[in-house]
């Protein structure tokens, strides 16, 4: 049985963490798999949005800690695996959503972290567990907390490793939504399903843009926007957003 498995549904790709059995924890094996599936997705065209989830009662609990040999060298699994993992996610084209059906933990958080919408179930939990350990995080998560929450409760969430909730995630700014388990995976793809037809290129160059801006003076973020205002400009999902505004009927993006 695959550790990671890719579904369709139209312009919609799903990719599903499947170890249950391990909470869906990423040893190598599984690491490569995630890294391929996200890949996989990143390269078809056809695809326009994507969903990421796990099986069972986990989203993610991180590192399987059972692979003792993967930590004697931590460096080189942080810098060969798990880094590719959040970047292949920040640089894909397509919007990537979360949908988190469990416990996040560890890295497990970081893959949440590094998707551009983030969707709970009610019972999901998150833990930024790596000082648990005697780890520090990876996989993004200093990155994303320190920028989304500030250094002082980042810092505490890093340290003390406390499990907090889905509402308080969402109340840290750090989840769109929390929803009753049941409507998850279907307002998940009902989310994808809007953004994938949305105008494809337009929305790569906010995604873009936003990752970015963090990063730029005002003056290289005001350059960058020209930019990308440009090349949106010239594209023809442009023409016809501005026809289907005059005309007065819904766009049909390319």
């Amino acid at each position: 049985m695959s550790a990671v498995d890719i579904t369709r549904d139209g312009a919609v790709a799903t990719v599903t963490l499947n170890r249950p059995d391990r909470l869906n924890a990423l040893d190598r094996a599984t690491r490569w798999e995630l890294i391929g599936a996200l890949r996989e997705v990143a390269g078809d065209d056809a695809v326009r949005a994507v969903v990421l989830t796990g099986t069972g009662r986990a989203f993610c609990v991180g590192q399987d800690l059972a692979a003792v040999e993967e930590l004697e060298h931590a460096d080189e699994t942080v810098a060969g695996s798990y880094n590719p993992i959040a970047q292949t996610i920040a640089d894909m084209s397509k919007p990537v959503v979360a949908a988190v059906n469990g416990a996040a933990v560890g890295a497990g958080l970081g893959l949440v972290l590094a998707c551009d919408l983030r969707l709970a179930a009610e019972p999901a939990s998150f833990s930024c567990a790596f000082g648990k350990v005697a780890l520090v995080p990876d996989t993004g998560v200093s990155w994303h907390l320190v920028r989304e929450l500030g250094y002082a409760r980042a810092f505490a969430l890093a340290t003390l490793g406390r499990t907090f909730t889905a509402e308080e995630a969402k109340t840290y700014g750090l989840v769109n939504r929390v929803l009753p388990a049941d409507q998850l995976a279907a307002s998940a793809q009902e989310l994808a399903g809007m953004l994938a037809a949305g105008p494809t290129l337009a929305f790569a160059l906010t995604k873009r843009q936003f990752r970015a801006v963090g990063e730029l003076s005002f003056e290289g973020a005001l350059a960058m926007e020209a930019r990308h205002q440009g090349e949106a400009a010239a594209h023809p999902d442009h023409v016809e957003g501005r026809t289907a505004f005059a005309e007065k009927r819904p766009a049909r993006w390319a």
